[in-house]
């Protein structure tokens, strides 16, 4: 009887290599707990050069010619799970704001993943703002899923938590080879605007001034100082009077920024 083959296993000094790969990439701080998860998603890389150990993998992503591959490694160790309208407190203090508010607007999505959060504000936007004309910035740094946002199709059980109705307003349901999925209508589509921007370096120039910022759940990936530095970088093309979301489970408190406090995770531009 045959034995099964043994896995590779990422040493010490390996998960340390992807620690500071990843840090030099994304700013992203890998903790030593998710070690098990780099290993299991760097594995099909393993099986797809054939390569017996992540020593290996790891002289691979040194070479000129395998560039590429070092950014696949950032898009596979960043952390992607969003759902439409996640964090719904959030959605419903945005429309009733949005309600007291005339156009134009400019929001900013600056972590939108596959899209389901940049799509969840033009819904809101869309069915709050009483007039002028509007749009919205959705940025990551993983180009595999600002691809996915592009296309704006997700499968029907991401519309579980859609307000009632909004799914028929805003969006299309497939049919044959789609059945089972729905797509954003192009006009919200065409009002978000998907850009790679790596939040940790400095910002490009011409991105003007925001009415709307979400932050939300990527802070959790930096340190305390990484942390500041974002928050007051995004903060400064916030425009005074202007809104700041972050996640529920973050805080900026103690940070050198001109906000206040609005309602839980909701800052006000000073």
């Amino acid at each position: 009887m045959s034995s099964q083959p043994t896995l590779p296993s990422l040493g010490d000094s390996e998960f340390r290599s992807l620690q500071k790969l990843m840090a030099e990439a994304s700013g992203i701080i890998l903790a030593p707990n998710k070690r098990p998860l780099v290993a299991g998603r760097l594995m099909k890389r393993l099986r797809h050069y054939r390569l017996d150990s992540y020593s290996d993998y790891l002289r691979l992503l040194e070479q000129q010619t395998h560039l590429k591959e070092r950014r696949l490694v950032v898009d596979l160790l960043t952390t992607n799970e969003t759902y439409f309208f996640r964090e719904p407190a959030h959605f419903d203090y945005l429309g009733q704001w949005l309600g007291r508010q005339r156009g134009p607007l400019k929001l900013w999505s600056a972590a939108c993943s596959s899209g389901e959060e940049p799509y969840s504000l033009a819904m809101v936007v869309q069915e709050h703002l009483r007039g002028g004309d509007w749009s919205i910035l959705a940025s990551d740094l993983s180009q595999s899923m600002l691809e996915k946002a592009r296309d704006g199709i997700y499968d029907m059980a991401q519309a579980k938590n859609f307000p009632q109705g909004w799914l028929h307003r805003h969006c299309l349901s497939g049919i044959g080879e789609m059945s089972g999925r729905f797509r954003v209508q192009a006009a919200l589509r065409e009002r978000v605007s998907l850009r790679e921007i790596n939040i940790v370096q400095p910002l490009p120039d011409g991105l003007g001034r925001f009415d709307v910022i979400f932050l939300r759940n990527v802070l959790i990936y930096f340190n305390n100082d990484e942390k500041q530095r974002i928050v007051q970088r995004l903060v400064s093309q916030l425009r005074p009077g202007g809104l700041l979301f972050i996640g529920h489970a973050e805080s900026i408190h103690g940070f050198d920024v001109p906000v206040r406090l609005l309602n839980p995770s909701v800052y006000e531009r000073l």
